[in-house]
């Protein structure tokens, strides 16, 4: 699934005159492994995804390109627990089952139960697939903030 994440994230290391070899130290991996990143070669995990929302300061919603806006006010780091709660919640709003869900996702119910119960983080492409067709901020399904839940 293409996220159109590559060329936010490069203007982003470009405006701070950062190089792939400064950002691959910063998450603490090979030069290459990011270059696969930024290119969206191999999808970025949402761990590095909030390092790198961190470091720029901007949103998760910004850098997947969902919304315009660089910024909310104030973050929380990523909770599992709640990003879980709030899968839940979605799913419940929008009169979904698991395996609704699941089959939008194409995972097994029992994958999505995990990601609810707080277990297990929801990966990269799947958070961006919810966000994107749902318009959902994807900082709040993760717990980072608290408004806007909506994004348009």
């Amino acid at each position: 699934m293409y996220m159109n994440y590559t060329e936010r994230l490069k203007d982003l290391r470009f405006d701070k005159y950062e190089k792939q070899e400064d950002i691959a130290k910063l998450l603490n991996i090979t030069r290459s492994s990011y270059n696969n990143y930024e290119n969206q070669f191999t999808i970025l995990p949402i761990k590095y995804l909030e390092t790198l929302c961190n470091h720029f300061d901007v949103s998760i919603d910004y850098l997947l390109n969902l919304t315009d806006k660089k910024s909310y006010s104030k973050y929380s780091k990523i909770d599992k627990v709640k990003a879980g709660i709030r899968l839940k919640e979605f799913r419940k709003e929008n009169r979904l089952t698991k395996k609704d869900l699941a089959d939008f996702l194409n995972i097994v119910p029992t994958s999505l139960a995990w990601n609810e119960k707080g277990r297990n983080l929801i990966s990269t492409s799947f958070l961006y697939k919810i966000c994107n067709e749902y318009n959902l901020s994807a900082d709040y399904l993760l717990g980072r903030v608290n408004y806007p839940k909506h994004l348009k």
